[in-house]
């Protein structure tokens, strides 16, 4: 019995929440959200449900669990900076890069209440825009605008980047976009005709990044002490 017993514990300890949480974020990746479930993620670990079912209970804690290991990995990877400024871009490309190699944790940050891995974000955000020496009262302003940004903006990549399956051609969609763009009314969409070659030679990243330096001039310009 003894021996059963120890035998027992090493598989218990082998099989750890930590494992399961890695394989599931292989499995997402690789499979989707849809494809995961607790016997596909069983068959992957080569072990039964049940043995799951004692460190997670269900696959909704599974998928705050994964998204959250995969954002806190992001994030202890970015270097400190000089600036907050700096630290800011750094965090925002972060995040732009990791909801683009990981799609599906766009969706698991858009959860209510927000998830621990949206809180990380939040909080990285939240240091740069004090050290800005934003005023009390517009840091939680300055804060949820850079996030709101950061997020939208990389789950819409994230999903631009698969609307033509998993290689999309990019230069072949913008540019048939681009000459539909040129082929509205001039009268009714003037600006989006004259936009239309920029759409067609834009970088996502720099794009992205000017957006976000967009926000911060209007921080600055909010906050007279902020440098």
């Amino acid at each position: 019995m003894a021996k059963a017993k120890r035998g027992s514990e090493r598989r218990e300890d082998a099989l750890s929440r930590e494992r399961i949480v890695d394989a599931a974020v292989e499995l997402l990746d690789d499979e989707g959200e849809d494809r995961l479930t607790f016997r596909s993620l069983a068959t992957r670990l080569a072990t039964g449900p049940g043995a799951i079912y004692w460190h997670i209970k269900n696959k909704d804690e599974l998928l705050v669990a994964a998204s959250d290991v995969v954002v806190a990995r992001a994030l202890a990877a970015i270097r400190a900076h000089a600036t907050p400024r700096k630290a800011i871009r750094s965090i925002a490309l972060g995040v732009f890069e990791t909801i683009d190699a990981h799609p599906w944790v766009g969706a698991e940050l858009a959860r209510n209440p927000p998830p621990t891995a949206l809180l990380r974000i939040f909080e990285r955000i939240g240091r740069q825009v004090q050290a800005l020496r934003v005023p009390g009262g517009a840091q939680f302003t300055a804060a949820t605008v850079l996030g709101s940004y950061i997020i939208s903006e990389s789950r819409q990549n994230a999903a631009n980047g698969r609307l033509n399956g998993p290689r999309p051609d990019r230069a072949g969609f913008l540019e048939t976009v681009a000459a539909q763009w040129k082929d509205l009314d001039a009268d009714e969409f003037p600006f989006i005709r004259n936009v239309a070659n920029q759409l067609r030679e834009h970088d996502d990243r720099a794009e992205f990044l000017a957006g976000i330096d967009l926000i911060l001039a209007g921080i600055a310009a909010g906050s007279p002490r902020s440098r």
